[in-house]
């Protein structure tokens, strides 16, 4: 059986609520109440600015308040005859008594929302590597040739994108240690570890190729996945010599599930 509303429950769902803090309302009614003194007491039919006063005014308390009960009061709604007085100081008297009842009207303030990012962690990753030749090329060309970062090698890529990453993440931890294979082990480049990803970053140079470079990956791979903070790598290949011939094709072998780890693999060229 459905339950019934009670008088007094319909009654507390319709009473008006201010939505912003109390003596925020009292400031912003106040002062139109002081902008009312300034005008003349004439209809507000035969002077604009005494219009947008009003017009303003009956705004604002739609904006102050979870209900129209107050702004419907204040312009006359509903008990409007010929002859009644539209004068700026009728409508000024009807916002004082509105000011003088604030204390007796609940507040009813909105928790604020949080900007959640609505990205996959993976989507803003990829987002940075495929601007990344973008931007160094962009910081070549300083002011007054200033001195800038030249990318000469894998740890200027990791610097660069140490940076860049912050855009997005709050916690990215450089070199942490990752599991001994094959009887030693390595650092790995970054590691995000609210998300559990790690990135392993590789920069193509004369001796390494996409053949050398997905000879080390594989190793890689082998070595993260015995990593308890690695649910996904992502892996960022920087080719602005463009040595990889395919760079979509290889993308697409390597960027296969080991295991339960997810592997991404993004090749930014120029």
């Amino acid at each position: 059986m459905a339950k019934k509303t009670t008088v007094s429950e319909s009654s507390e769902k319709q009473r008006p609520h201010l939505v912003v803090p109390r003596e925020e309302a009292r400031q912003r009614i106040m002062a139109q109440m002081e902008k009312a003194n300034t005008l003349p007491n004439v209809s507000i039919n035969d002077n604009p600015e005494a219009h947008r006063w009003y017009d303003f005014t009956a705004e604002l308390l739609k904006q102050l308040f979870t209900t129209d009960e107050l702004s419907d009061e204040f312009v006359g709604l509903g008990s409007f005859y010929f002859g009644e007085d539209i004068s700026v100081g009728h409508y000024s008297r009807r916002l004082t008594s509105i000011h003088e009842r604030l204390d007796l009207y609940p507040e009813k303030i909105p928790t604020p929302v949080r900007d959640v990012p609505t990205d996959d962690p993976i989507t803003s990753i990829e987002r940075l590597i495929r601007k990344f030749h973008t931007v160094v090329r962009e910081l070549r060309q300083r002011h007054e040739n200033r001195p800038t970062l030249d990318i000469t090698d894998e740890y200027d890529v990791q610097d660069l994108f140490q940076a860049l990453s912050k855009v997005y993440f709050e916690d990215v931890r450089p070199e942490e240690w990752t599991p001994s294979y094959a009887g030693g082990s390595s650092r790995m480049d970054f590691l995000l570890k609210a998300e559990k990803i790690v990135v392993e970053i590789k920069k193509t140079r004369a001796k390494l190729g996409a053949r050398e470079v997905a000879d080390q990956l594989a190793v890689d791979i082998l070595r993260y996945r015995a990593h308890p903070d690695c649910k996904t790598l992502v892996c960022f290949i920087y080719d602005p010599e463009e040595r990889i011939a395919n760079p979509r094709g290889l993308e697409k072998d390597l960027s296969q599930p080991v295991g339960e780890m997810r592997v991404r693999v993004f090749i930014a060229q120029r």
